[in-house]
């Protein structure tokens, strides 16, 4: 990176701990007061800092607007199929991922499995949401009150003798998945369908998006398929990395090469 556009951009987080004058964005650069005020004037010109009464200096509004552009016109699908695909190659088991809607869990993406045995699910089809390891991935995560108001309304079919029955222990289940970080679907809507599941998470940490790896019993055990979760989850972080633009330099030239 040139030095000029290397100097610039460190202005932008230095103003973001907030408003700053000219000789303190100097001194942070290291550099004389007449390069800084060249900067801040390209960067003023641009939007991306705006120039106060009190003669200091703060973060843009077009800088902002930038950013909620971004967010909004990031597609998570797109982001993540690649490294979906990529986990099917290495473990061969169908591979799903979610989000949640309007109240409900839906796949957007599915890589099927290698094998003859096939799930049956669809993308854009809601996910048994009592008991989908996406689903309490995404749901768990929601604020205290919002899960506990969606828990008392939602219906407990018993799908399988692990399905989980209440309102009181989806709620035990959730605060479980909250605290590891990674979510399990042992039987509980098919008795030979096992699945682990782990988010995808955005810039403030919560999450957008949820993935898991499902397979039959007839393919592999439970406990087989539990000791793919650590692959599992490195997936979801390289996504939620991406999604959030904070993947390291090496990492992008790894990808290039």
């Amino acid at each position: 990176m040139s030095q000029t556009v290397d100097r610039a951009l460190s202005i932008l987080p230095l103003l973001a701990e907030g408003p700053a004058d000219l000789g303190q964005v100097a001194e942070r650069l290291g550099v004389h007061k007449s390069t800084a005020l060249r900067l801040l004037r390209t960067l003023h010109e641009h939007g991306l800092v705006y120039r106060q009464s009190d003669q200091r200096y703060r973060l843009g509004a077009r800088l902002f607007a930038l950013a909620q552009e971004a967010v909004e016109n990031l597609d998570i699908r797109e982001i993540a199929h690649p490294h979906l695909v990529r986990l099917n190659e290495q473990c061969g088991h169908t591979v799903h991922l979610a989000v949640y809607e309007d109240g409900e869990v839906l796949y957007i993406d599915k890589v099927e499995s290698r094998y003859p045995v096939r799930m049956y699910s669809r993308i854009g089809k809601p996910v048994a949401i009592t008991v989908a390891a996406v689903a309490k991935l995404l749901l768990a995560d929601l604020p205290e009150p919002e899960r506990r108001a969606l828990a008392e309304k939602l219906d407990y079919p018993m799908y399988t003798a692990r399905s989980i029955p209440n309102a009181p222990a989806f709620l035990q289940e959730l605060a479980t998945v909250r605290e590891q970080g990674w979510a399990t679907d042992l039987g509980g809507h098919e008795e030979s369908i096992n699945c682990v599941g782990a988010p995808i998470r955005g810039t403030d940490g919560r999450a957008v998006a949820a993935m898991s790896v499902s397979a039959p019993n007839v393919v592999v055990t439970a406990d087989e398929l539990l000791t793919l979760l650590p692959l599992v989850r490195r997936t979801a972080e390289t996504i939620s990395r991406e999604y959030s633009g904070t993947t390291p330099l090496k990492d992008l030239k790894e990808a290039s090469s």
